[in-house]
Formats: C-alpha cells, structure tokens, sequence
C-alpha cells in the first residue's frame, strides 16, 4: 500500500498568524515538522501542502515535495484531499503543520493499523493526566469501544459523570488531531456535508461517525501539544533550549 504524509501548511492563523513561518531553533515551524514525518518508515514520500507563495517558496528551500493548493480550502481535510488527487496511493497521513516535535512513531502505528483494520480512518488518543486537561474545552476528549475505535469525540467531559464528583481524570482519553486515511475514503469524506455533531462540536471527524464511518483509534502514552498560541512557541523554544538544541 503506497503510503504519503501530507502536512497542511496554512499562512493565516487565528491564534498565532503565519505560525508555520515563526523562527525554532534557527528553523521555521513547517521546516520541523518536516523533519519528524521523515523519521517515520512505513511511509514512501512526505509532501507539503502550501495555500500561498510565501509558504510554498520558503519550504522549497529545504525539500522539493511542496504543492500549492487553493486558498479557498475550508480545512486541511481538504487540502490534504487536492495532494491525494493528485500523487496516487492508498493511504494518506495527515500530519498538523504546527506539531514541531512530532514522535515520527506515531505515523508508523497509525500506518500498521490501518494495514490490519478495515477502518475508513485511524487517529490518536492518550490517558487523560489532570482535570484541567479533562475541563479544557481546548482539549478533545475521544470515548473508544472495545475494538478502539472511536464512539465519540467532544470539547466537554465524556463520558458525564452522573453519581460521583471526579476527583481524577483517570479512565477519560485526549485527542491528537493526526489522521490516517484510506485515499478513496478521503475523497469521498470531503464530498460530505457538514454534519450537525461537527457543526455542534466544531470537530471534523465527527462527520466521519455521524456517517457511520469507523475511526481506528492508537492510545500512546502521551504526546506534545502543537504551536497554538504565542505561550506555545514560547515553551518550545524553551524546550529546544533546555534540550541543548539551540
């Protein structure tokens, strides 16, 4: 199955604007993105998916695999969907262009379940540590059955606890907004309408479920939260610091 990461790299940001440009450790974000996907193995190419000339130019100096794509896309889904289109494969690996510490092993589990499930989709959870993380409606909390695969996804609390005041997050899982998708799959979910759980919750990959499609679900320990905001591009010049990188 040929495999391709894909990484949306979008100029406007609301948050923190042209976030993928912002200087790490003598790098712009997108240029580290870069080189965690191409740790991975399972994988045969690693593209990046440009929305201006600025993005485009800047990453040409440092790979050949960059395509423009429109600016008028309404989510990296579907920009990632006009790379599949256009280079042939099976599988599809959505990498967010702000996660510069990105654990390359994570793409090459999400690529081996994919091999061995017959989800449309496979993502990412890890355990829950504290109820701030399990009260931050910044954070997504993912509920899983018993073959992991996702239920539901939400900004609040899921499941409600009805009887008993949690004192602890113990149990409840966090979302990573990696992806792996079957390329026909893919270019058939961005044909889809916005469905009413992903208007609601302003969770794409709820379309998936309320079209009773199956997301596959990889729990890891843990994971490092992507650049949102200027307090994250802070702590991850101070990580590459105290890691003696810079």
């Amino acid at each position: 199955m040929k495999t391709i990461i894909v990484i949306p790299a979008r100029l406007r940001s609301t948050r923190l604007p042209e976030k993928v440009l912002l200087d790490l450790g003598g790098k712009p974000v997108i240029q580290c993105v870069y080189e965690a996907c191409i740790k991975a193995t399972l994988h045969q190419e690693v593209w990046i998916a440009a929305d201006s000339e600025v993005v485009f130019n800047l990453c040409k100096t440092f790979t050949p695999n960059v395509l423009m794509t429109a600016e008028t896309h309404p989510s990296g889904t579907d920009r990632i969907a006009e790379v599949a289109a256009k280079i042939p494969c099976d599988l599809v690996v959505n990498v967010q262009g702000d996660e510069p510490f990105f654990d390359a092993g994570i793409i090459d589990k999400l690529i081996s379940a994919m091999r061995e499930s017959d989800a449309a989709m496979a993502s990412v959870c890890a355990p829950i540590a504290t109820l701030d993380e399990l009260h931050n409606p910044n954070l997504v909390k993912v509920v899983t059955d018993v073959n992991d695969n996702a239920i539901y996804f939400s900004r609040f609390p899921v499941p409600y606890s009805r009887d008993v005041v949690l004192e602890s997050a113990e149990g409840y899982k966090k979302h990573m907004g990696v992806y792996a998708y079957r390329a026909d799959f893919l270019s058939k979910f961005v044909q889809l309408p916005v469905s009413f759980l992903e208007r609601s919750e302003k969770l794409e990959q709820l379309r998936a479920i309320e079209n009773g499609y199956k997301i596959k679900m990889i729990e890891v320990a843990g994971f490092e939260k992507g650049i949102d905001t200027p307090e994250d591009l802070e702590h991850a010049r101070k990580k590459l610091e105290d890691n003696g990188t810079v």
